[in-house]
């Protein structure tokens, strides 16, 4: 060949043969290197598809929040059954439930599916976009209040960085972390888990709250739990860690106080104080009060029970570089709450 010309032979799919000129090269080059892009992203999609029939257990159903046809989604299943030679599901009369060479399958989509989150949220940070997705799972009581105002001052600097938030206990942090659902976990009474990393932690005080006509929000100063026995009490159910702490500090006291209605939603607590000059519990930090209607005061007895909020992710889990600055707000929020 001559000058700039070159010899070129592109089998692949058949998609060019012979000679064309140096600047067509670098054009077409560039487009291959789209179409296998495009090629590594759609793999990844029909392997997302299992992941959601997993996740569900059932094809209808994933199809469903795929928005694609079950007919798609099953035979991408069996393509992948056919190709790795063993079933990853077994076929029940009311769904679909993982094999174990399944579960395996499934727990390396979930982790080649997070690392190529990262490798974006990296691309976009070398463009200097700074775009990217915060997947947290939070609990109740930090959901209402403290963390909606932590992801609007993140954005205020960051305002093309999106959020995916979900709310649950901390069963549901653990799981969520695990097979890749979240990045992060802010949640209370976290429980210690070997594959489980604390970035930080953050003690908070348990505050009775009230409507600000209630008889005990006259004063501001801290309020003796006798002196809530004479009123109505709302408190969370019996699987909520606040309400276990409470039960275990009560048990070692004389004081009964026995609640007129629980609640699992913490939302429809505080929302019921505006109806009845009831009490509940609530951290010091998961309490809105900008709206003026509601109060929160100190409990004035001895050792009452505080709690302690936690930011975790999982270990050796190389966290995208936006959820990662996130974090790192997050624990320059608690830096000035200790202070």
């Amino acid at each position: 060949m001559h000058g700039h010309e070159c010899a070129l032979m592109w089998h692949a799919n058949g998609l060019w043969t012979g000679n064309v000129k140096a600047g067509q090269v670098r054009c077409r080059v560039r487009s291959a290197e789209q179409l296998i892009g495009k090629a590594i992203l759609n793999h990844l999609r029909f392997l997302h598809y299992l992941d959601e029939v997993a996740r569900v257990g059932s094809i209808r159903q994933a199809a469903e929040r795929l928005h694609v046809a079950p007919s798609a989604v099953n035979r991408r299943i069996q393509d992948l059954e056919a190709e790795l030679g063993t079933p990853l599901f077994e076929r029940l009369p009311r769904g679909m439930r993982l094999t174990a060479a399944g579960e395996l399958f499934v727990q390396y989509i979930r982790s080649r599916s997070a690392h190529l989150e990262q490798v974006r949220s990296e691309i976009e940070d070398l463009q200097g976009l700074r775009r990217g997705c915060v997947r947290i799972v939070v609990s109740q009581a930090a959901a209402s209040a403290f963390l909606p105002e932590r992801i609007a001052g993140f954005k205020q600097k960051h305002p093309l960085v999106e959020f995916q938030v979900q709310v649950g206990d901390h069963h549901r942090a653990l799981n969520s972390l695990r097979t890749f659902e979240t990045d992060l976990a802010l949640i209370f009474h976290l429980t210690r888990e070997t594959d489980i990393v604390r970035l930080d932690e953050l003690i908070q005080p348990l505050c009775l709250v009230m409507h600000r006509d209630h008889p005990l929000a006259v004063k501001d100063e801290p309020i003796k739990l006798r002196q809530c026995m004479d009123y109505p009490l709302v408190l969370p159910t019996p699987d909520i860690a606040g309400r276990q702490l409470i039960d275990a500090f009560l048990a070692r006291r004389s004081i009964k106080l026995r609640p007129m209605i629980e609640s699992n939603s913490f939302e429809f607590m505080l929302g019921y104080l505006r109806y009845e000059l009831a009490l509940t519990f609530q951290i010091e930090i998961g309490i809105s009060l900008k709206d003026g209607g509601l109060v929160s005061r100190k409990v004035a007895d001895r050792g009452f029970p505080s709690a302690n909020l936690v930011l975790a992710c999982l270990q050796n889990r190389q966290l995208p570089l936006v959820a990662y600055a996130f974090a790192e707000y997050l624990r320059h929020t608690f830096a000035s709450f200790r202070q």
